[in-house]
């Protein structure tokens, strides 16, 4: 039979843990990502999205300003129907025509702080972020010099699906 090894336990003091290189890590690597924190800023654009459920009747008529962003080009729209299309320039989408007209909607609705950007199936993100960059903000040149100022538009976007 194999014997059973008992050990006694000694009267000896536990050794104490070394955290020296533990703090030593910590005193480098606290400052470090303090400073990097200043670095990644982040830019949040607000979007509002469509919700499902229904709502009551308007009680007075307002100004929907719809910008629907099809493969052929841009529309503008008031929510019932089409006011102005601007089709594709060679390959490139017509931003300066889509800024022009909504600066003229602007001008006759200063109060006016929202719009709405439709969106076909197959459009791509970026795409998507030129639209929101024209319809928030449009550049006006305010001297010969070439000097451009910007307006805002329709800071307050809502996004969804083409019809």
């Amino acid at each position: 039979m194999a014997r059973k090894r008992r050990y006694r336990r000694t009267d000896k003091d536990v050794p104490e843990m070394d955290i020296t290189t533990f703090l030593n890590l910590m005193v480098v690597l606290v400052p470090f990502l303090l400073i990097t924190a200043v670095f990644s800023r982040v830019t949040i654009l607000e979007l509002n999205l469509p919700t499902s459920s229904g709502s009551s009747a308007p009680t007075k008529l307002k100004l929907n300003i719809e910008v629907i962003v099809r493969s052929k080009g841009l529309e503008i729209g008031n929510g019932r129907r089409v006011v102005a299309r601007f089709p594709k320039v060679g390959e490139e989408y017509d931003f300066a025509s889509l800024s022009k007209h909504l600066l003229e909607i602007k001008k006759n609705y200063p109060d006016k702080t929202d719009a709405t950007v439709l969106m076909e199936p197959d459009i791509q993100y970026d795409l998507l972020v030129h639209v929101m960059d024209a319809v928030r903000i449009a550049e006006v040149s305010q001297s010969a010099d070439g000097i451009y100022d910007k307006v805002a538009l329709f800071p307050d976007i809502s996004i969804g699906d083409a019809p």
